[in-house]
């Protein structure tokens, strides 16, 4: 795709989508870097500041089918993946998809459904695929999990085990808005009644063509040096009690080549890495005991105390 074409829409995407999430254009930033990367992505905070909202307005302004699937503690593996039944009128079996065959499917509040349902996701996630009955089926191409979930101390919420977590490349807070944008939503419409309104402004096929682009995004000897110097302060016990997976290192770098596309740049830079490793490392590590910093705070020491390459 043309460079130049490309910069067009995706500032277009970033700014049709501030007009339904005001005031929040970093974290809009980071969701399209994490759908560019092809990764999935876990939206945490408390409800009603945007989160279904942001997943839906980036799920229309893509052009992709969208499927949400409201979590509860009594959803079953079946409920999200399908069944086979037997149909009297073919005297046959036949498999009956569930809302997971769509290209952006939204897990709404993933944490209020036990470990079982969570676990039904793995195979989507990692391979886009799933196996029922022995047979696997292919998912649409492109295929996201956007997922949202309340803190950990509310009730009914089920912690997603680390696994679960390390298939999400990213994980955000959208935070409450600051006054003005505030006030904006006070005065305005309702925000979902836009999203009706809105259209497409990249194609799937598009979409696809850009991600192709990440993976051209240029990063040198000495930026991997940096990264894996990063990797290495983690797992070494000061900060964290287990550090980062190979398997997280190409999630940060994949998540940095996004970050550097987005800022119209064709090699990636230290200050990519740094802008988006609290984003991609932070649900995947538990601080030290005495740490006395939340995941995000103590990622952003780390950074610190390693200084520049």
């Amino acid at each position: 795709m043309d460079d130049a074409k490309l910069a067009r829409l995706l500032s277009r995407l970033t700014a049709q989508i501030s007009t339904i999430i005001v005031g929040k254009q970093p974290q809009i930033e980071d969701c399209i870097a994490c759908l560019l990367a092809g990764g999935h992505l876990l939206i945490e905070d408390v409800p009603g500041v945007g989160k279904t909202t942001l997943a839906h307005a980036l799920a229309v302004s893509l052009g992709l089918n969208f499927s949400r699937v409201q979590f509860t503690a009594d959803l079953m593996p079946s409920d999200l993946i399908g069944v086979t039944v037997f149909e009297r009128s073919k005297e046959a079996f036949a498999f009956h998809p569930g809302p997971v065959f769509t290209q952006v499917l939204l897990a709404d509040e993933i944490n209020r459904a036990g470990p079982k349902t969570q676990s039904a996701l793995l195979e989507a996630m990692e391979e886009q695929q799933v196996t029922v009955d022995n047979e696997t089926r292919p998912l649409p191409r492109p295929f996201f999990v956007i997922a949202t979930q309340n803190p950990s101390d509310q009730l009914g919420t089920y912690p997603l085990p680390e696994s679960q977590l390390d298939r999400f490349l990213m994980c955000i807070t959208l935070g409450y808005p600051d006054r003005a944008s505030e006030r904006a939503l006070l005065a305005g419409e309702d925000r979902r009644e836009r999203i009706g309104r809105l259209g497409a402004v990249m194609s799937p096929a598009e979409l696809v063509l850009a991600q192709a682009e990440v993976f051209k995004v240029y990063a040198s000897a000495a930026l991997l040096d940096y990264l894996q110097a990063l990797l290495a302060a983690s797992r070494s016990g000061q900060w964290f009690v287990d550090g980062l997976s190979p398997r997280a290192g190409l999630a940060v770098l994949r998540a940095a080549r996004a970050h550097a596309l987005l800022g119209q740049r064709d090699y990636v830079t230290p200050d990519d890495i740094q802008a988006i490793l609290p984003q991609t490392a932070s649900h995947r590590l538990v601080p030290v005991a005495d740490a006395g910093r939340g995941r995000v705070e103590q990622v952003r020491a780390m950074i610190e105390a390693l200084g520049l390459p």
